[in-house]
């Protein structure tokens, strides 16, 4: 079977592709670009949307994973949570989220909160469907610092770090990211469908 990401995302194929030394195709260079409505009220939710949407259009050889992700801020009530990709709007880029979010901390007067990243992935083939979950937490910052990773990780701060994830180096944060311990626990269940 053929491992396709259900994700448009650069900054999450790049990791998939670093953290899954398996060959990991996008979606989009099988269907091209296609908008998928994201409309679950959970981060597993969303993954499977999106998993189960690219499957159903490429059939049964494929098996499909799909990450959904983002940051919340117990302060903030949780948010953006899985608001994350369009905190400041649905067009809005990394640096527009990024910005609004420093925004949000420094109006509660706030120099550093608590925060953590959840990350769901889905996995979906002719065998059924599968979802796990990984998280990071630590604190966010009023700044953002470096310019590795993508996102809000150049002003989070990974517990028992001092560096933001935008100064971590790629290998650090794949060992201590959500998405690298989600797919630590999604690796066993792609290897056992790739089996059958």
């Amino acid at each position: 079977m053929k491992l396709v990401l259900a994700t448009g995302n650069k900054g999450k194929l790049r990791e998939f592709r670093q953290m899954c030394h398996d060959e990991v195709t996008a979606f989009s260079e099988i269907l091209g670009d296609m908008e998928i409505i994201e409309d679950g009220d959970t981060f597993a939710q969303n993954a499977l949307i999106k998993a189960r949407t690219i499957y159903e259009r490429l059939g049964e050889e494929y098996l499909v994973i799909s990450d959904d992700s983002g940051i919340s801020l117990p302060v903030l009530g949780g948010a953006p949570g899985i608001y994350s990709a369009r905190y400041a709007g649905e067009e809005a880029s990394d640096k527009d989220n990024l910005y609004k979010l420093i925004d949000a901390v420094k109006a509660k007067g706030l120099k550093e909160t608590p925060a953590y990243y959840t990350a769901a992935i889905a996995i979906v083939s002719k065998y059924g469907e599968y979802v796990v979950h990984g998280w990071m937490h630590g604190k966010v910052i009023d700044e953002a610092r470096g310019d590795k990773g993508f996102g809000y990780d150049p002003m989070f701060i990974p517990a028992g770090f001092d560096k933001t994830l935008g100064e971590l180096d790629d290998d650090v944060k794949s060992k201590i990211s959500h998405r690298g311990k989600a797919l630590a626990l999604a690796k066993p269940i792609i290897r056992m469908l790739k089996r059958k």
